[in-house]
């Protein structure tokens, strides 16, 4: 009875989770932005500020879903993210990873879904931030435009965070990475930080219910791994191929790394 309990507790505490995350959307579009707008005339620094307040409410965010025991959370290996013009690669086996590391990593950048920005909840943080869009297709595409506006944020000295699957991991747990991540980095001659994404017990999967709650409280975690120089992929190769053996490296580091392995 009294797991029962626990358990029909996380479902509600999600449910407020997620009607909160709508909310404070909503607040950041109508209230917050609508301000910075006014007091902050300068595009750069208004860029700025609208990325420190988005990584502040998200790091709140997270800390809510903490104290309402939807989850706990830990994050090792955090000072690697103390530095400027990172090209962060994570895997994304869950809906609220994108969430975690913007509430932990300084002036990020990323890449979301053309639909965000018209999206009511979402638009008014999106457009405020200066995030790059990617015109409907998914994070790991491989346009040209899309490489470009990539390459040129990190050399704005921003922390680019990108998905190299592009979308959720599907529930067989097989890691797909597309070469998106590995032309931005082939292409800007960027060294790249992993982050290895970890839920125990899965949930918030690709085409997973919200309220299909595990039985137990979720443990989240996040590793920032070592650098990985991308010199000896380039190294007497077109970028093509370059890219291609970038990304077959990841697909084996990140499933390695994800299973636990070295």
């Amino acid at each position: 009875m009294i797991e029962g309990l626990g358990r029909a507790w996380r479902v509600g505490a999600t449910g407020l989770s997620f009607a909160l995350f709508g909310v404070g959307g909503l607040l950041l579009r109508l209230a917050v932005f609508p301000l910075l707008y006014l007091l902050v005339w300068r595009r750069e620094r208004r860029v700025t500020a609208a990325r420190a307040i988005i990584r502040l409410a998200f790091r709140a965010y997270v800390d809510v879903m903490r104290a309402l025991g939807v989850l706990r959370y830990e994050v090792r290996g955090l000072e690697k993210l103390e530095r400027r013009g990172l090209l962060i690669l994570a895997n994304h086996p869950t809906l609220i990873d994108t969430v975690f590391l913007m509430a932990f990593v300084r002036n990020a950048d990323c890449i979301v879904k053309g639909a965000l920005w018209n999206n009511p909840f979402t638009r008014g943080p999106v457009r405020a931030a200066g995030y790059i869009s990617n015109d409907g297709g998914t994070s790991g595409g491989d346009g040209d435009g899309l490489v470009k506006a990539c390459i040129a944020s990190l050399e704005r000295g921003n922390n680019l965070i990108v998905f190299p699957e592009g979308t959720r991991t599907p529930a067989n747990g097989v890691i797909s990475m597309k070469r998106g991540a590995a032309n931005v980095a082939v292409r800007g001659a960027r060294a790249i930080t992993p982050v290895v994404i970890r839920c125990d017990p899965p949930t918030l999967g690709k085409g997973e219910k919200w309220w299909r709650v595990p039985p137990r409280r979720v443990r989240f975690s996040l590793e920032v791994q070592d650098d990985v120089a991308v010199e000896p992929f380039i190294h007497d190769s077109s970028d093509v191929m370059a890219a291609r053996r970038l990304t077959e490296f990841l697909q084996n580091y990140f499933t390695g790394k994800y299973q636990g392995h070295a």
